[in-house]
C-alpha cells in the first residue's frame, strides 16, 4: 500500500505544479510585455531619455511627470503619466517588485544582481529583464529554466 501511495505521489504532483508554474511563466511574460512597453511609451515622451532607478523603484513610471522627467503633481505641468497605474508589478516568481541595475550597461544580464529579486534594469537601454535565478538557467528545487522572449 505504502509503494502505491508512493508512486501516485511521484506521478501526480508534478502534473499539479506544473500549471502553477505555467502561470507564473505566463504572467511573467505578460508583466515584462507591459513593463517593456510603457518605458518605450515614456521614452517617446521625455526626450528620447528612460526613466531612472531611484531606491529600488522606477518612480517616473509611477507618478506625473515634466517633459524632462521630474515627478510632480498632476496637472499642466506634469503632463505625463502615471505609465504604471498599480505600481511596478511584482515579478510573479518571487513577489519583489524591487528593481535593480544590471551589472553591465547595455549588455543582457546573464544573472541576478544582489539579493533583492523583482526586476533588472538597464537605464542606458530601457530593456527590463526577471531578476530570479530560474530565468538565468539555474533551477531551483530540480525545476527548468524559465524561458521568457527577449526585448
Amino acid at each position: 500500500m505504502l509503494v502505491l501511495v508512493a508512486v501516485l505521489s511521484a506521478v501526480m504532483i508534478p502534473r499539479f505544479a506544473s500549471p502553477t508554474k505555467d502561470a507564473m511563466q505566463s504572467a511573467l511574460e505578460h508583466d515584462l510585455k507591459s513593463l517593456r512597453t510603457q518605458i518605450e511609451i515614456y521614452r517617446i515622451h521625455h526626450r528620447e531619455q528612460y526613466p531612472t532607478i531611484q531606491n529600488n523603484d522606477l518612480p517616473q513610471l509611477t507618478g506625473t511627470t515634466d517633459v524632462l522627467g521630474q515627478i510632480g503633481p498632476p496637472g499642466s505641468d506634469y503632463p505625463f503619466g502615471p505609465y504604471l497605474v498599480d505600481g511596478m508589478p511584482p515579478n510573479p516568481f518571487d513577489s519583489s517588485s524591487s528593481v535593480s541595475s544590471v551589472a553591465v550597461p547595455g549588455t543582457r544580464p546573464t544573472g541576478v544582481v544582489g539579493n533583492l529579486g523583482g526586476w533588472q534594469y538597464d537605464e542606458k537601454t530601457g530593456a527590463v529583464w526577471p531578476n530570479h535565478r530560474e530565468y538565468y538557467g539555474r533551477s531551483v528545487g530540480g525545476a527548468q529554466a524559465v524561458q521568457v522572449l527577449e526585448p
